[in-house]
């Protein structure tokens, strides 16, 4: 067992445990209502349990997990319904987002929106799904961020957490990377330009998940 004795070592360890987990779920390693053993998983990953358990807690705020006191973490089974309620909402609630910030970013707020888009485009253009999946989030905070509406924000960074792992998922459709960089290029032109109506659009249909990209997300996940 490894202990990490500087702080940032293990909050970025955990990270790297947080996603290695999310996969495992996802794609049917820990089947839904399986306990997650925090000594083993230490173990395995050679590293204190402090890291595991700060993974846990990032699996849990994403829904894939459920920590009951005196029990243990155990994977949450979410259905395709659900999953899929929940990214309506999320659609709706990023394109109020994007509406009022092509309202009240300022030039400054928009400068920064593209140069994380740069961000986006470099890790697109090396075809690195991971970096572009993590530019990507800082992308859609920043939105929450510019729409001036702070319990607008902190709601679709909670449902935003949630979904995480199924919006990472899409990114691995064939061709879906450059589509999404090019719907980024747009979102970012349309609040530049202050075009309220067509940056709600386009942010809308940016998260909504429907026909084969849903099936598709769907296909990586155990069965309930």
């Amino acid at each position: 067992m490894t202990l990490n004795m500087n702080p940032s070592d293990d909050r970025s360890r955990s990270d790297q445990i947080a996603q290695i987990l999310e996969d495992q779920i996802l794609t049917g390693r820990f089947a839904p209502g399986a306990r997650l053993d925090e000594a083993s998983l230490a173990e395995e990953h050679r590293v204190s349990r402090t890291p595991i358990r700060e993974a846990f807690q990032r699996l849990a705020q994403s829904g894939l997990v459920v920590q009951q006191p005196r029990r243990g973490v155990f994977v949450r089974t979410s259905s395709a319904v659900e999953i899929l309620e929940m990214f309506e909402v999320m659609a709706e609630l990023e394109s109020v987002c994007g509406r009022l910030a092509a309202r009240r970013a300022t030039d400054a707020a928009i400068a920064e929106l593209r140069a994380i888009n740069a961000e986006c485009r470099a890790a697109r253009e090396a075809n690195d799904v991971d970096l572009y999946y993590q530019k990507n989030g800082i992308f859609h905070h920043l939105l929450y961020a510019q729409s001036g509406n702070r319990f607008l924000e902190q709601e679709a960074a909670r449902l935003h957490r949630r979904l995480k792992p199924y919006r990472r998922m899409q990114l691995f459709l064939r061709g879906r990377l450059k589509q999404s960089m090019d719907e980024h290029e747009a979102i970012v032109e349309a609040i530049a330009a202050g075009d309220a109506p067509r940056a709600a659009e386009l942010l809308r249909d940016h998260v909504a998940v429907q026909g084969e990209k849903f099936h598709h997300v769907m296909s990586h996940l155990p069965d309930a």
